[in-house]
């Protein structure tokens, strides 16, 4: 399809819009987290070239993305209202073009931005919250220490490890034992004293270790001072977690929720509803930007400050209904997937109402 001037026009302004608006916003989320975060930078001595680079370069994209579908929205709004108080839409409507058709350069530019959306979430974004979380664990969150005790983990169907504490720093486990059980019948022990972590390698080191071996033969019992070992089981398991859902791609964050799935491990859900989430912000970009024609398209006698306000009414509602699916989701009270895209499917229906009763 051939773009004509009226379409360029529009397209043209509502991203222009769009990043006057994500500028703003942005700027005042920075302003706001510098003040709260600056005793810290202080405390810590962290560098300004740090602070600038590492964090705010990297948080910056962080927001946009995180609140797009509502910037988008608030843009759609404020901009399809001045053009409109204008008069505007009444001369398009009144040259014969329907309102379908004049919705559909908002759609087209929503759709780049949606697709933009989802390529940094999925490839883009990960990298630039290693970056900012790292900073963040060094000089705003105090310390961590892995301060756990008699930990059991599911490492594999039927087969379960434990560990009497281990060391964050020297990456030591101490009283390590994995046990393989088929049914009720225990079929191999595997324990030691310590279990060190060889980065070169990509192995554990088992220290004084014993293999305990029973079939319907009887027993089997091997001893030895140091092994190499491959274990479903990583320094990271004992490291902080914190936002690590931010940091994989897409690919690593599949491959991370198989492992956990492999585990029986708890705390699935934050990774699935990170997995759907990068899938529902384009389509929420999408029925935002609908919506946000659909309200605005209409010189009101209140004026434009009425529907502006009546556009953020509408981003507080979707915030709400985002923030109580995903609460829902997390407590497992329904399932993930439906609680991610229950806010899209509402506000499409909500759309889908609007455009039949609301006069344009």
């Amino acid at each position: 399809m051939r773009l004509k001037i009226l379409d360029r026009y529009l397209i043209k302004n509502f991203l222009i819009t769009y990043v006057f608006v994500a500028f703003v916003i942005v700027l005042i989320i920075c302003m706001i987290d510098y003040t709260e975060k600056v005793d810290d930078f202080l405390d810590k001595k962290a560098p300004l070239k740090e602070i600038v680079i590492d964090y705010y370069f990297n948080l910056i994209p962080y927001w946009i993305n995180y609140i797009s579908p509502l910037m988008v929205f608030i843009a759609t709004v404020f901009f399809t209202s001045r053009i409109a108080a204008r008069t505007e839409i009444v001369a398009m409507l009144s040259s014969g073009i329907s309102f379908g058709r004049m919705l559909l350069p908002y759609m087209l530019g929503a759709s780049v931005l949606g697709l933009l959306t989802f390529l940094q979430v999925g490839w883009v974004l990960p990298l630039a919250n290693k970056i900012r979380n790292n900073f963040e664990k060094t000089y705003v969150k105090s310390e961590f220490y892995f301060s756990g005790r008699n930990v059991h983990i599911t490492i594999a169907p039927d087969v379960y490890a434990y560990l009497e504490s281990y060391n964050t720093s020297s990456k030591t486990g101490n009283k390590f034992t994995m046990e393989t059980v088929k049914g009720n019948t225990l079929v191999q022990k595997f324990s030691a004293d310590k279990i060190v972590w060889q980065p070169k390698k990509g192995k554990w080191t088992l220290q004084n270790y014993q293999i305990r071996t029973l079939d319907s033969l009887g027993e089997k019992i091997k001893t030895g001072v140091e092994i190499d070992t491959t274990i479903n089981l990583f320094p990271r398991d004992f490291e902080s977690d914190y936002n690590l859902f931010e940091t994989f791609t897409l690919p690593e964050l599949n491959a991370y929720i198989d492992l956990l799935k492999s585990r029986g491990a708890d705390g699935l859900e934050v990774y699935l509803i990170e997995k759907y989430i990068r899938f529902t912000q384009p389509f929420a970009i999408l029925i935002l930007t609908a919506i946000g024609v659909i309200v605005s398209a209409r010189k009101s006698r209140k004026g434009v400050g009425w529907q502006i306000a009546l556009g953020f009414m509408l981003a507080f509602i979707y915030i709400l209904f985002f923030l109580l699916s995903k609460g829902v989701a997390e407590a497992g009270t329904i399932n993930t997937l439906l609680a991610v895209w229950l806010p899209n499917i509402i506000f499409s229906f909500i759309g889908l109402i609007l455009y039949k009763t609301l006069p344009r």
